[in-house]
């Protein structure tokens, strides 16, 4: 299946998308709750958000196909996955350390989308993605699990492959459904399989923590994620997730400014060459 021709408002459209999401290295570090929790109430609120989003365009929530429902589905898994463990790996080190170790995915994602998809191998891609594998090597302290940003730095890498085969299967799915539409199906299972955490964590700090969650359900997830799917009609996965590995350098900026988080030169290392890879595919994304 080939993607339809990205223009310039297909391009800016993926990087708002970039820089709404990047607002979720922040928040999972400002948010005093456990990562269960904060996932099942991000999920919860956006499928309300959704929901009504849907009625109000008129979108139909059903399938052509049982296959299809069943794809995105089991892609709501990967999502509940790749966010608890991502949301750990923030817990455990930095908003800089969390977001930047999960982008390795563009990496994966060089390697996985052409066999699951049985496309060719694009050697400007492997380049990229090898590029932005150079820049989380600069993150690891030292290659030990008694090191608790490498256990961080661990988590964050499998995240990482978790979220690029979910953003693979809705690279299939989003030519052929509203992205609005594909995401409330995903946080439907994603709340779903979190309803325990209901019954084994204290509820009633909930208050004091809701207005950052209703920024993460509300706008993190129910605007930038929807973006992001949206963006696959127009790019393929690997291109994608290339030019969203920006989405550190902003939850860097936003870590500083918020959290008083200064990177160390390592990370600032990382960051820059994670930078030049995405603004290497962006520079392609105009040419082609």
């Amino acid at each position: 299946m080939v993607e339809e021709r990205a223009d310039l408002k297909h391009i800016l459209k993926l990087n708002l998308a970039v820089i709404i999401i990047s607002t979720s290295g922040t928040l999972g570090r400002y948010i005093e709750l456990s990562p269960f929790l904060i996932i099942f109430l991000r999920s919860f609120i956006a499928i309300w958000a959704l929901l009504i989003f849907c009625k109000i365009k008129g979108l139909k929530l059903n399938f052509s196909n049982k296959k299809d429902l069943l794809k995105v589905l089991f892609a709501g898994v990967l999502m509940c996955a790749h966010w608890l463990t991502y949301f750990q790996s923030l817990k455990l080190s930095s908003v800089a350390i969390g977001m930047l170790s999960i982008y390795t995915y563009p990496v994966i994602t060089t390697f996985l989308e052409p066999l699951i998809r049985k496309t060719g191998f694009n050697k400007i891609h492997l380049f990229l993605g090898i590029l932005v594998l150079f820049g989380v090597y600069f993150l690891v302290p030292e290659f030990s699990l008694d090191n608790q940003q490498t256990i961080a730095v661990c988590f964050g890498v499998g995240s990482a492959f978790l979220y690029s085969l979910r953003n693979i299967l809705m690279k299939q799915q989003a030519s052929k459904y509203n992205g609005s539409v594909l995401m409330l199906f995903q946080m439907f299972v994603v709340s779903t399989l979190l309803i325990p955490v209901l019954f084994f964590f204290d509820l009633s700090v909930i208050p004091s923590q809701l207005a950052p969650v209703l920024v993460l359900g509300l706008l993190t997830t129910s605007v930038g994620h929807t973006l992001l799917v949206s963006s696959f009609k127009y790019f393929s996965a690997t291109t994608a997730s290339i030019i969203s590995s920006a989405q550190p350098i902003y939850g860097i900026l936003l870590g500083y400014f918020i959290l008083n988080e200064v990177p160390s030169i390592n990370t600032v290392i990382g960051g820059l060459l994670i930078a030049t890879a995405v603004f290497t595919e962006i520079f392609r994304s105009f040419k082609k």
